[in-house]
């Protein structure tokens, strides 16, 4: 029967792999609805719309994942719908499930993946995409979308990398652009309104319906045709795509105290990456930072009110009894009353162990103040700054608008404030970056350690530099240009270790850790490719391709030679190369280009071209519109404050006061 608990043949496996807490579900607030909850239309015909929502990674990565966990309550809150969650399996649960016959299956019910009407995978990194091959197999839904039937579920995608789906455009039915809270539930109403109605048209009826909002992308509506030199030609909608838009349009929720999500955060029964409470205090950055694709695509800022995140913190612990919040955002010292806000937290939460943090902190926008607020209740942790950029100049052409003396002078108030260790987040590989740009992270680091020293007046000052190498992103200004080699990036990154090692007077208090070049090519295969890429994908699974974005799985030499072999047996001259190192034309039509993310392609263009001319560009959160074309294209706007409210109740909820709270709250 569909909906049927697997868990009598999953029991046996449990004993025989490695963390068998990650599927046996079960958590607080965790959520599982009665497989018929929409109950019958007048004909018998089911009216529930059923949602399996995957993280395409480990269970200790998904579950803390605030995009499924907000999706999965929004869902849920509906009668007439049901959703349970899903990850990926670790290779030793793989094979004994496929020795066992045991399919994917929902860590809530236990229940097949195949069984459910949408399979909804969420998507933050494109290392992910061989997860999402393992999980259709296991769940015996056929791989390439055009094999599937009345039966199979709509295999959906979502998150960052949903921005250019082209790569998984064989896999996937369907994809959506942007935030997802609004785009779940029409979609739960398109496949509920087809049921009742009894199935027009069957799956291609479905899809077509879905296409034809306008608001969600069906890759089997649209051809794609190519120009003897690799270069797409064009895309235009198929013969069959009556009605459906040449452009889709992202998602954009406006006025998030409206979505106060998730307020039931689930609480994980293994160890997760993130052992926290998390409340998003705004949406969306304009800082314009020409590398960061999450700050161009979820434009505009979207600030939540400081009265709703402290009643979404409220909630929230007292629904999961975390001891950390953490308030999350793209560049949270930026909300206009961050400093109100880590103020109020901490006097409420005074005396009750609730520390508070901030994952992303901007250098310019750091104050003593407020990191003192942030630690009055918690733990002095280290602090996290990231410069991006080694020299002033590349920091003008990513328009990351920090000076060194900025950062030198931050951490000398941190270090003058009894913080001990700093670490710096860099970037390897940058456009038109010279060797020298990033020698200059190690005078960088020097200086800091100086200064610590000088202010401190202490020998055991820290500082780690973390180093990532860049990759060009779809939707930003640095979508055109050719990326550094991964032999060309760990030769910088060499040249710079032996520079910070070479200084007997602060060598030994600076620590770095890198990544080598090689994933960041696979990942920018990944993320500026187009359809073609789908074979390649597909020849890594097959070849024992799992979990990419962990290094002790990932195999470089594994997706090189199996790319070679399927571009040899094609009729383009393309290559690794041709995806990653080479430099686009202006009017190259690009694989996203009928993806629309609001901002105009002349615009990004000129900022290129800014980039390349070193020139900064201001916020326009706080200065006039640079018609980027997010906000009349998308009728949306910039939602900030300040609102001019303070947190309340003021009710201090020490070991004192938590008896006098909890006696006002049962009145």
């Amino acid at each position: 029967m569909p909906g049927e608990s697997l868990f009598h043949d999953l029991e046996p496996l449990l004993e025989q792999v490695n963390k068998p807490i990650q599927y046996v579900g079960g958590e607080l607030n965790a959520q599982l609805k009665d497989w018929n909850c929409g109950g019958y239309g007048p004909d018998g015909e089911e009216l529930t719309t059923r949602w399996a929502l995957m993280y395409p990674d480990a269970y200790e990565v998904g579950v803390p994942n605030q995009g499924v966990m907000i999706l999965y309550e929004v869902l849920n809150e509906r009668d007439d719908a049901l959703a349970e969650r899903t990850y990926s399996m670790w290779p030793d649960m793989e094979t004994l499930m496929r020795e066992s016959g045991v399919p994917q299956f929902t860590v809530d019910g236990h229940r097949s993946v195949r069984d459910f009407d949408v399979l909804g995978v969420s998507f933050s990194t494109e290392l992910g995409y061989t997860n999402l091959l393992t999980a259709l197999d296991l769940a015996g839904i056929p791989m390439h979308a055009n094999e599937r039937g009345l039966d199979d579920p709509i295999v959906l995608a979502g998150g960052h990398s949903a921005f250019n789906p082209e790569p998984i455009a064989d896999f996937i039915d369907a994809a959506v652009v942007g935030d997802g809270e609004e785009a779940v539930l029409l979609i739960t109403d398109i496949i509920k309104e087809w049921k009742s109605s009894g199935k027009p048209g069957g799956r291609r009826g479905l899809l077509l319906e879905l296409a034809r909002t306008g608001s969600v992308y069906v890759p089997s509506m649209y051809q794609v045709d190519y120009l003897p030199d690799g270069r797409i030609q064009r895309v235009v909608l198929t013969e069959e795509a009556q009605g459906v838009p040449w452009r889709v349009s992202k998602h954009t929720v406006m006025d998030l105290d409206e979505w106060p999500y998730p307020k039931q955060p689930l609480v994980p029964m293994a160890e997760s990456v993130h052992e926290r409470m998390s409340v998003e205090i705004f949406r969306g950055c304009t800082r314009g930072c020409r590398f960061c694709q999450a700050g161009m695509i979820t434009r505009p800022v979207r600030e939540r009110s400081i009265t709703g995140i402290g009643e979404m913190v409220e909630n929230g612990l007292a629904a999961t009894g975390f001891e950390e919040v953490g308030l999350l955002s793209l560049s949270s010292a930026d909300h206009t009353e961050i400093g109100d806000l880590a103020k109020g937290l901490a006097d409420r939460y005074e005396g009750t162990q609730t520390g508070l943090s901030l994952p992303s902190t901007r250098v310019d926008a750091f104050n003593i103040d407020l990191a003192n607020e942030l630690t009055r209740n918690g733990r002095r942790s280290g602090l996290t700054f990231a410069p991006e950029g080694g020299s002033e100049r590349i920091r003008k052409v990513i328009n990351k608008m920090v000076s060194e003396d900025d950062l030198i002078n931050t951490v000398a108030a941190a270090y003058g404030a009894g913080w001990r260790q700093v670490k710096l987040y860099f970037m390897c590989g940058l456009p038109t970056e010279t060797d020298e740009d990033v020698l200059q992270i190690a005078d960088m680091a020097k200086r800091v350690i100086e200064t610590g020293r000088q202010v401190s007046g202490r020998k055991d000052i820290r500082c780690t530099v973390s180093i990532g190498g860049f990759v060009p992103k779809p939707h930003t200004p640095f979508q055109w240009c050719g990326q550094l080699s991964a032999e060309e990036t760990d030769e910088r990154l060499k040249k710079l270790k032996d520079a910070i090692r070479s200084d007997k007077k602060f060598g030994s208090s600076i620590g770095m850790r890198y990544h080598d070049g090689k994933p960041g090519i696979v990942e920018g295969l990944l993320s500026r490719g187009d359809r073609r890429i789908g074979s390649v994908i597909e020849a890594v699974w097959r070849d024992g391709g799992r979990f990419d974005g962990w290094s002790e799985h990932f195999s470089y030499e594994r997706w090189m030679e199996q790319a070679a072999r399927v571009f040899a047996e094609m009729d383009d001259p393309i290559d690794v190369d041709w995806y990653t190192t080479r430099e686009r034309g202006e009017l190259e039509v690009l694989p996203w280009d009928h993806l629309d993310s609001g901002l105009d392609k002349e615009w990004l263009w000129q900022d290129w071209q800014d980039a390349l001319d070193e020139e900064e560009v201001d916020d326009c959160r706080w200065t006039p519109c640079f018609d980027c074309g997010v906000c009349p294209q998308m009728d949306t706007d910039i939602q900030i404050g300040p609102t001019g409210k303070t947190l309340l109740p003021l009710t201090v909820l020490g070991s004192g006061a938590k008896k006098l709270a909890s006696a006002e709250h049962s009145h």
